[in-house]
């Protein structure tokens, strides 16, 4: 068989195209829609049928179940979703995903949409190089979009010409009609074939060439297809491998469904098929089995007439180059008929045992430590309908209260941070609170956006200024956070610049952090009152005021101590910069402090 690395080059190139032009044409619709998709996604309900069509939505949105799930894995690593609805979100991706085998079997196999690559690139053009961004992201969706059926195009003129040679087609060939074994076979290839190429997407492109140049049956086909659904879910596990438990837990519930969905469709495998190639037959374009049989009687030469692309004026080549066009697109629709009836009563028949995928994932996955389980969603506020305004109200008030309790075990984590000597213990230590910080961040979104809509219905004008005052108080919470993550900041920079501090600044920083412990702990200790009083306050200014002072010793005792050469400037630099921000933080607490009790007198 002549064909040449040059060839497989060209070939592995046809699929790079294809790839990219997904890839390019994926994220400029997330670019588009981004805001609105987060926000969908954001706002999911415990409804596990809103959760499946939100993640329907989503995936036949952005074009790609890989971007889906990954998104859903770092919502639940940040807590906007719980284990529970990120599993019905991805079983609806499992859907979505569908859409994409459509689009191929629509246009790729019908329409020569490769002629009209480079125009759309002409189109494009002056929206990429357009100021505003979603013109670019729209032009960015066009070009991809010319680019995936421009790689589909050059995929199937360069795969290997088989039918020519007979003995390599054979190589496929003796493994199709072992029965069950035949399907663990293909079943394997399509997994595999996605892990590598990283999209289920240019894998069902790949079998749905395969297929239709008749190298396998449809049902081998249909096995590959089954097999790219687990293949994919590699990406979301990929993607939960750092983070934490309950994103490990919703990629292991992805691969769990999908797995499954292939072991029940696997038993009644030759009824499913079947009934396929029916509907595609008596309500389609015909029979998807037939195209084997059909190229089988065909010698090489007229196979390779026909579809060499080239006018064609013999009557009879003619009909056959017809006939084999019409075979070409029932399989095209058999196997993306067959890949959306298969998600669809998966979807159905597993939606009903998500609370069982729940129990499984949290019995394997557990925390590697006591008390290591990081459940990082809101505890009081749902993101279903509002409560009446008090009750809401008093919901945002308890959030508060968790919102600050998250700031202090950051503060912790800090406090830990500063003496860790072993390097893989301390990076684990500041990626958590990297992670915390993620989170308190969408936390003051979450809450501010809750009293947002609270303040919109009826209210006195005393529970509307309690809601200007729980908005800055959440505003000075996050920014406490923000102080925190400054402070593990400065102590990485200080164990990069291989910095060692004196005992006697070690000292210093330690009683600094005290301080502030104790102020974020009685700040904590007024937001879980349920009678707040003015005289709450008075603690806090204390300690407010003796913060501040030690601030300006330390900062005076500093200059001297380097002028005296006790340390270097550099090892100064790094040591006020911590005092410094521990004394902000001293700040952003006096401030809630004052928002939360002085409102009161």
């Amino acid at each position: 068989m002549e064909y040449s690395f040059f060839d497989f080059l060209t070939l592995v190139g046809s699929l790079g195209m294809f790839l990219y032009g997904m890839k390019i044409m994926s994220e400029g619709l997330q670019k588009v829609a981004g805001d609105k998709m987060r926000s969908i996604l954001s706002a999911m309900t415990t409804n596990r049928f809103t959760g499946v069509l939100t993640g329907v939505l989503i995936t036949a949105l952005i074009q790609s179940s890989s971007a889906t799930t990954v998104m859903v894995v770092s919502f639940v690593n940040a807590g906007l979703l719980t284990l529970t609805q990120s599993i019905s979100v991805i079983m609806g991706a499992n859907v979505g995903t569908t859409v994409t085998a459509w689009i191929i079997s629509l246009f790729g196999f019908k329409v020569d949409i490769s002629l009209f690559a480079l125009p759309l690139v002409g189109l494009a053009l002056p929206l990429v190089f357009s100021q505003k961004s979603k013109r670019k992201s729209w032009g960015e969706f066009i070009i991809g979009f010319a680019l995936l059926f421009l790689g589909l195009s050059f995929l199937k003129e360069n795969v290997p010409d088989l039918q020519k040679n007979p003995e390599a087609l054979a190589f496929l060939q003796n493994y199709t009609n072992l029965g069950y074994p035949s399907l663990f076979i293909f079943l394997a290839l399509g997994s595999i074939l996605t892990v590598i190429v990283q999209s289920s997407s240019a894998t069902v492109a790949i079998t749905l060439i395969m297929c239709t140049k008749g190298w396998i049956p449809f049902e081998m086909a249909a096995a590959m297809i089954l097999g790219e659904n687990i293949g994919t879910t590699i990406t979301a596990n990929l993607a939960a491998f750092s983070a934490n438990v309950s994103a490990k837990r919703a990629a292991l519930a992805h691969l769990m469904f999908n797995v499954f969905g292939v072991f029940w469709v696997l038993l009644l495998f030759y009824p499913f098929t079947s009934l396929v190639s029916w509907i595609v037959t008596n309500y389609g374009p015909g029979n998807p089995n037939e195209i084997t049989n059909f190229l089988a009687t065909l010698d090489s030469n007229t196979i390779a007439q026909i579809t060499s692309g080239q006018e064609l004026t013999d009557p009879k080549l003619l009909e056959y180059q017809s006939q084999l066009t019409s075979l070409q697109v029932s399989v095209s629709y058999g196997l993306s008929l067959f890949h959306t009836l298969f998600n669809i009563c998966n979807v159905c028949i597993m939606i009903w045992f998500v609370k069982f995928y729940v129990y499984i994932c949290s019995a394997l996955i557990k925390p590697r430590k006591e008390g290591e389980e990081e459940e990082f969603q809101l505890t009081y506020i749902t993101s279903s309908m509002l409560s009446t305004s008090e009750l809401s109200m008093m919901q945002a008030k308890k959030e508060i209260a968790v919102y600050g309790d998250r700031t202090y075990r950051m503060l912790g984590m800090v406090r830990q941070l500063f003496y860790e000597k072993n390097e893989e213990e301390f990076l684990n230590i500041f990626n958590r609170i990297v992670k915390y910080e993620n989170i308190c961040d969408r936390m003051e979104i979450e809450i501010a956006n809750y009293l947002t809509l609270v303040s919109e219905g009826r209210l006195s004008s005393e529970s509307k200024e309690e809601i200007r005052v729980m908005l800055r108080a959440v505003t000075e919470i996050e920014s406490v956070a923000d102080s925190c993550h400054n402070l593990a900041r400065g102590i990485k920079r200080r164990n990069e610049g291989k910095s060692v501090f004196t005992d006697e600044l070690n000292h210093n920083f330690d009683y600094m952090l005290s301080l502030v412990d104790k102020a974020l702990a009685q700040m904590n200790n007024v937001l879980h009152k349920i009678e707040i009083v003015p005289d709450d306050i008075n603690p806090s200014y204390n300690l407010e005021n003796e913060i501040n002072n030690y601030r300006n010793q330390l900062k005076l005792n500093n200059l001297e101590d380097v002028n005296n050469k006790k340390y270097d400037y550099q090892d100064g630099v790094y040591y006020i910069d911590l005092i410094s921000e521990c004394e902000k933080m001293g700040d952003y607490i006096i401030n809630v402090m004052q928002a939360i009790v002085e409102k009161k007198s």
